[in-house]
């Protein structure tokens, strides 16, 4: 029987293939970088701080993916990226 909490089996190279090789994939990210990597809201007290956490979470799949394609580089990830691991 297949576990459901099991992810998928996808290794580095497949996201470089796909993100970094393939035109319509590299399109793809950087569409998914200007839409979710935006800076901190630093105005507006509690809602600025709720809203920092809402861009964070997004960002960190497009960082997830972005350190995929640069561990099949042969990039070595810094302490940071290994910690959002």
């Amino acid at each position: 029987m297949t576990n459901p909490n099991r992810l998928p089996d996808v290794n580095p190279e497949l996201y470089r293939e796909i993100f970094e090789v393939d035109k319509r994939g590299a399109a793809i990210l950087e569409a998914l970088i200007t839409r979710f990597s935006q800076p901190a809201v630093t105005d507006g007290g509690i809602d600025a701080v709720l809203k920092t956490y809402e861009r964070m979470g997004s960002t960190k799949v497009v960082q997830f993916i972005v350190g995929q394609i640069n561990r099949a580089n042969g990039v070595t990830p810094t302490d940071i990226e290994a910690q959002a691991d």
